[in-house]
């Protein structure tokens, strides 16, 4: 197996966790404080709708990571996939950012780690 096919495989594993805590937050499980901010501990509607598109979001940025590595047909084109998996790269890197200055300790020590093993991934993948 190529690299970035295990690179693919993880960011997929570890999207899919991140779907089945983001459902779990839509659900009223009180782990807010690991995401958001760490503002509620059970998540208004407003933040499990933010949550439900969490998860939406997570399917594509899954199935870019698998049409990148070949494992999947590509979106629209194989340059369009191309860009996309770089913009993904960035804004995984932004994400470490935005957690690492989360006021929510929880999130600070369990997203930004999460984040930055994403981000890594998706560069892996960028760079295939």
């Amino acid at each position: 197996m190529q690299l970035a096919q295990l690179a693919a495989i993880a960011a997929c594993v570890l999207l899919a966790a991140l779907a089945v805590f983001q459902a779990a937050l839509i659900a009223g499980a009180p782990l807010g404080r690991f995401a958001w901010g760490g503002q509620h501990n059970v998540l208004p509607t407003k933040l499990r709708i933010g949550s439900a598109t969490s998860i939406i979001l997570y399917v594509l940025f899954a199935y870019v990571g698998l049409a990148k590595a070949g494992m999947a047909a590509p979106l629209v084109n194989q340059g369009f996939t191309d860009v996309f998996c770089w913009v993904l790269t960035a804004y995984f890197a932004v994400g470490i950012v935005l957690n690492g200055i989360s006021r929510s300790k929880p999130e600070r020590l369990v997203m930004t780690p999460t984040v930055v093993i994403l981000t890594a991934l998706y560069l892996v993948l960028s760079l295939n």
